[in-house]
């Protein structure tokens, strides 16, 4: 009998076939719980820090004697000062490794964090405030990438929901801290607190971190990272996912960094410390951003996307109205499709770039926090000029923006498959 009638093979003394194993972590493997909760924390560090200010801006502008527009360059400078340096932070990630950049980026906010508390004037404290957002800047775009090297691909949309679920987190649990203790302490010793729970977080982080083994150094030359920062941006895909994530961002911004003004003022009146309670309804958007993955299952990338700025929209419009439960209501969904949105698009810029991928996400995180800086300043004078609702309508204008460029993605994606069937 031949050997093509048995099966057997033509080659005499061939080795046999050896499946490949896919060594990165996956839900319930090694290293992947520690993974987890060493992100989770970095994401509770970092935006307990970067918004440390936001639920005190009121106490903050009575004390120097300035407006709202003013006292937001405390949470402006901040995360521009992150928008700036996110791109050079994750071209030393690419060199020197993710985990060690982010240790060191967490090292140093941390340490500015604890000096907040002792600016002398406003000047000082935005001045501070800006170098801590370029510490931070280390952390974002360098967790993605860390998370796209080190998880394999069908659960990396679910291990980058939980890293924005200790997002949510953080700026919560931030936000409440700082209302109760700003209104028993004041402002100064609130921050403080934030410093040094961010402290704990840190440390805790550093020693739960897994060491990376599929990180491959890449080059720090200019020449290269021009390049490759040029490829992403003439990818139409990643640039509508980076004008999502600044759009996104936008509505958020500004509605967070004016809500406390909006509440202390009628028909409300509500003291620091309920306004720092309200931002309990992050833990909505912790839920949203982890179970993102599944929403993407269900709807596909462009459904939930449609799905949640549609949730944003309905939460600006219901925030409108002169009931606090109705406040509440319209913020809770304007938080879980922020949450959503962010959790979507950052993540499918992780699949995207196939190369560069931490220039992918520091683009991502750089328009992402260029739209906090302008939602913080733009909501804050559209309110000084027209009340909530010109917060609002800046909120709404933004919304708009990311349904049309998912449209836009829609139709190109459909022109394509039209292209390839010809």
């Amino acid at each position: 009998m031949s050997p093509a009638s048995t099966g057997a093979s033509t080659l005499v003394g061939a080795a046999p076939t050896v499946p490949v194993v896919d060594s990165r972590m996956a839900p319930g493997g090694p290293g992947y719980r520690r993974m987890s909760l060493a992100l989770f924390l970095a994401g509770v560090a970092t935006f307990a820090l970067l918004y440390s200010t936001q639920a005190l801006l009121p106490l903050i502008s009575g004390e120097f004697g300035v407006a709202a527009s003013e006292a937001s360059w405390t949470v402006a400078a901040a995360t521009g000062g992150l928008a700036l340096f996110v791109l050079p932070m994750s071209a030393l990630s690419e060199r020197f490794g993710r985990r060690t950049v982010m240790t060191a980026s967490l090292a140093v906010a941390v340490t500015v964090g604890l000096l907040v508390p002792f600016a002398p004037n406003l000047t000082a404290l935005v001045a501070l405030r800006a170098v801590q957002g370029a510490a931070l800047a280390g952390l974002p775009a360098s967790a993605t990438a860390y998370l796209a090297e080190e998880v394999r691909p069908k659960a990396l949309v679910t291990a980058i929901g939980l890293f924005v679920a200790g997002n949510s987190v953080g700026g919560m649990s931030g936000r409440v801290i700082t209302g109760w203790v700003a209104q028993e302490w004041g402002w100064r010793v609130a921050v403080g607190v934030i410093g040094a729970i961010a402290v704990a977080c840190a440390v805790a982080f550093r020693l739960l971190l897994p060491a990376p083994r599929h990180f491959k150094p890449g080059s720090l030359r200019p020449r290269v990272l021009v390049r490759t920062v040029r490829g992403h941006l003439s990818d139409p895909l990643l640039c509508r996912l980076y004008a999502i994530g600044a759009l996104f961002m936008t509505v958020f911004g500004g509605v967070y960094t004016v809500i406390g003004y909006r509440l202390t003022e009628a028909p409300f009146g509500l003291p620091q410390g309920i306004i720092g309670s309200i931002f309990l309804v992050y833990l909505v958007g912790t839920v949203s951003a982890s179970t993102a993955g599944r929403l993407v299952g269900r709807l596909g990338r462009r459904g939930a996307l449609y799905a949640a700025g549609g949730t944003t929209a309905a939460g600006l419009l219901l925030s409108l109205a002169g009931s606090l439960p109705l406040v509440l209501l319209g913020l809770v969904l304007i938080t879980g499709g922020f949450f959503a949105g962010h959790a979507v698009a950052s993540s499918a810029v992780s699949k995207t770039a196939t190369h560069g991928r931490a220039q992918a996400s520091a683009l991502y995180q750089s328009a992402y926090y260029i739209g906090s800086s302008a939602g913080s300043t733009v909501g804050a004078v559209a309110f000084h000029a027209g009340g909530w609702g010109g917060t609002v309508t800046v909120g709404l204008l933004a919304v708009l923006g990311v349904v049309t460029i998912t449209v836009l993605g829609t139709r190109a994606a459909r022109a394509q498959q039209r292209l390839a069937t010809a």
